[in-house]
């Protein structure tokens, strides 16, 4: 899946569930953020991080003068961590954010991250990535690729009308999805290209790896 904004991309890693990196390679980014503990893991993992956001509050004080790396402190418990780290992002000039974490652990980070990524649409390219999919609020008209028979799930946040869509198994021709009444997940890939289209609301996209 390819961001929107032309740029560098880079790697933003929650202090969510724990990335599939294990013997997998690395993907390359131009920078590497990690919110609070993330770090923990990506060292764990090897992984040279350049800037560390939050409020440490899951890092122990022991461990903080050993740490090679920018450290931006943010204390403004009016805001999560994520929500800071995507502003810092955003101000340092980077438009295209791969996120690792932001889900799994406790559900309702997951979806305050949902949230707040879509607060930031209009100013950033997110990209959410997990085991099993990689996930983004989409533009009123997107088109992109995926294998055939894969999954691709559309869901409402709340609710999308005006919806059409192009190359899935279970077509959708001006169609509405609503929370509470019909949703679209486990559609399928007809077709290797995919294009929807929306007149109103939010949808969000699982695309599945």
């Amino acid at each position: 899946m390819n961001h929107r904004f032309h740029g560098p991309e880079v790697g933003l890693f929650l202090n969510g569930e724990i990335p599939p990196f294990s013997g997998k390679k690395f993907p390359s980014y131009k920078k590497i953020f990690a919110a609070d503990g993330a770090f923990y893991y990506l060292n764990a993992f090897g992984i040279s991080v350049d800037y560390i956001i939050g409020d440490f509050d899951s890092i122990s004080k022991k461990d903080i003068p050993t740490i090679e790396t920018h450290l931006l402190n943010t204390y403004d418990q009016k805001y999560t961590d994520f929500d800071k780290a995507l502003n810092i992002i955003y101000h340092k000039g980077f438009f295209n954010i791969n996120v690792w974490g932001a889900s799994g652990m406790e559900q309702d980070h997951f979806l305050g991250n949902l949230s707040t990524a879509l607060k930031y649409k209009k100013k950033l390219s997110i990209i959410f990535h997990d085991k099993y999919h990689c996930y983004f609020f989409s533009d009123k008209k997107i088109s992109f690729h995926q294998k055939k028979n894969k999954k691709v799930s559309l869901f409402p946040f709340p609710k999308v009308e005006g919806l059409s869509t192009c190359g899935l198994k279970y077509s959708i021709e001006k169609g509405s999805l609503k929370i509470g009444k019909n949703i679209g997940i486990r559609n399928e890939a007809f077709n290797q290209k995919i294009e929807i289209n929306y007149k109103k609301g939010e949808l969000l996209i699982f695309i599945e790896k």
